[in-house]
């Protein structure tokens, strides 16, 4: 298979991009830190990846990224694409807030635009876009990243939908808390925590079976989603007693 991932220098991206290398993918890499991307890029072509292409790429800018996504498809067309790449915020300031919405939700967009076209001039192709648990939201917690995520929940089902008469398949992955730089910082509770390699296993396992929503682990994604269907009311009640999603030295991108 022919991969394409961002954000792939760390946390799930960096190891979705080990666990493609060893089925044997070719794999288009990218990430923002050149010195982490290189060791990632060695380390699946150790892992036995048919062929490593890693570029310096920043989603937020859609040129880039678009250039990059078509230059991978003519090189070898593209059949899987992780839209992974994100931000957590931190504190709620006003740059944070703006960083965190152009990385997570124009930085999805910059890379999924261009890959459906990709997909459509060869006929079909996956689409697996990063949101999060805590997309079930609201979370008074951690505002803008759960809103970033939630739009990227909806987004992403959305179009599973729209394009599957194309044959374009979409799926939607919602982790709870995975090892990445961002949760070794993080000092509120971390419940049902699971290491990166283990996160990425499930989300591709789940992607070869065309699942649509990709959701772990499930005691979390039931609390969430028994939280997401509460009265408003009873809702911003038990927000009241969730921790503050903060990290030390944030914001960091994944």
């Amino acid at each position: 298979m022919t991969t394409l991932i961002t954000g792939a220098s760390s946390g799930i991206g960096e190891a979705l991009a080990l666990a493609s290398a060893a089925r044997g993918d070719a794999l288009f890499i990218c990430g923002r830190d050149e010195q982490r991307l290189a060791a990632v890029a060695e380390a699946c072509r150790r892992a036995g990846a048919r062929s490593v292409d890693s570029r310096r790429v920043d989603v937020t800018d859609p040129v880039a990224v678009g250039e990059w996504i078509e230059l991978a498809d003519k090189t070898a067309p593209l059949e899987r694409v992780f839209a992974n790449a994100g931000v957590a915020t931190g504190e709620e300031t006003a740059s944070n807030v703006r960083r965190t919405f152009e990385t997570n939700v124009s930085g999805t967009v910059n890379t999924v635009l261009p890959a459906i076209e990709a997909f459509r001039r060869h006929g079909g192709g996956q689409l697996v876009i990063t949101a999060s648990i805590a997309g079930y939201g609201p979370l008074a917690s951690c505002p803008s990243y759960s809103a970033t995520k939630s739009c990227l929940k909806t987004w992403g089902l959305a179009m599973r939908g729209a394009l599957k008469k194309e044959n374009i398949r979409v799926s939607v992955v919602c982790p709870g808390f995975i090892r990445s730089r961002l949760t070794d910082k993080n000092t509120c509770p971390m419940p049902f925590f699971m290491e990166a390699g283990k996160a990425a296993r499930i989300i591709i396992s789940r992607a070869d079976r065309n699942i649509g929503l990709i959701a772990f682990p499930w005691p979390m994604r039931l609390a969430v989603w028994i939280l997401s269907i509460l009265p408003f009311r009873i809702n911003e009640f038990v927000n009241r007693f969730i921790p503050e999603k903060i990290s030390a030295g944030s914001p960091k991108t994944l």
